[in-house]
């Protein structure tokens, strides 16, 4: 038996008035899946489209090994040309995932390929960024250390998403001075005797098909995971509950720095204290 999951809901089209109101209001995500419809992004955008529009750039690439001390924040763990990249996710399944790349800078003519949508959320435009990834590869559970609202696009093949509301975070198994839920969960079937505090948490899901977009709300919790190799792009709105402004400067301008500063000067031993402590503060909540 695994996490209690609620499919999220779903709706064909949408209003501005309407998403803002039932969605972006009460903090609650949904999909739609025909906002693109009439991007040309819905009929070009592919993994051969994405290679021979962008083949020759080198990208950078994650895998899931846990986090290192030797690891900057968010650095990559190697680097391959797109066109390369794109020929490994079609020949078989990978755990190289392309994460948070700003492809679009990059690429400016994927611009035109796509609509900032007038949906009620003031968008950042200077943050497109795109996620590429293998069949079967999975984002870690985490949060956005700017707690946006997001949208997600996937284009592609299908991808599944899982989230969390901030609510749960006390159950999560959260690591300190970080976004992360501790590496070692499977989550799409955790062990309840190692980490029983999940039995108190319920979560949302959906399979984001191609072209469908994903509502995430500010500071949700997510998991990723490619059910067939794929791409997604996000557009994020900066949070609008005060409380979550504060939590993203403290995130962005104190936390990751000082957990940089601490991996460098403690090494692993600091990578492991964060694990332990997870479990202990955790713990503290059942």
């Amino acid at each position: 038996m695994g996490i209690i999951l609620e499919e999220i809901e779903r709706v064909k089209t949408i209003s501005k008035e309407d998403f803002y109101n039932n969605y972006v209001k009460k903090q609650k995500p949904v999909v739609i899946e025909q906002l693109t419809k009439d991007w040309p992004a819905y009929e070009k955008w592919n993994l051969n489209y994405i290679k021979d529009i962008a083949g020759d750039k080198i990208v950078p690439l994650y895998d899931d090994r846990p986090v290192s001390h030797k690891d900057g924040f968010n650095e990559a763990h190697a680097k391959m040309k797109m066109s390369d990249y794109v020929d490994l996710l079609q020949s078989k399944p990978t755990n190289y995932r392309i994460f948070l790349y700003n492809l679009l800078k990059e690429v400016p003519l994927l611009t035109k390929d796509f609509k900032w949508p007038d949906i009620g959320l003031r968008l950042v435009k200077q943050l497109p960024m795109l996620f590429f990834g293998g069949e079967n590869s999975k984002v870690f559970m985490h949060f956005d250390i700017d707690y946006s609202n997001i949208l997600h696009f996937h284009f592609h093949g299908k991808k599944r998403c899982m989230l969390f509301t901030p609510e749960a975070t006390p159950y999560m198994y959260k690591v300190p001075y970080s976004l992360i839920a501790r590496e070692d969960i499977d989550f799409d079937n955790p062990d309840f005797e190692q980490w029983p505090a999940l039995k108190k948490v319920k979560g949302l899901v959906c399979d984001l098909n191609h072209g469908e977009m994903l509502y995430m709300p500010e500071g949700y919790w997510h998991y990723m995971k490619y059910v067939t190799p794929g791409f997604s792009m996000s557009l994020r709105a900066f949070p609008r509950k005060p409380l979550n402004l504060v939590k993203a400067a403290y995130n962005v301008f104190f936390m990751r720095y000082y957990d940089n500063f601490m991996r460098k000067r403690k090494g692993q031993a600091w990578i492991d204290y964060k694990n332990k402590q997870a479990i202990i503060d955790t713990n503290k909540n059942l």
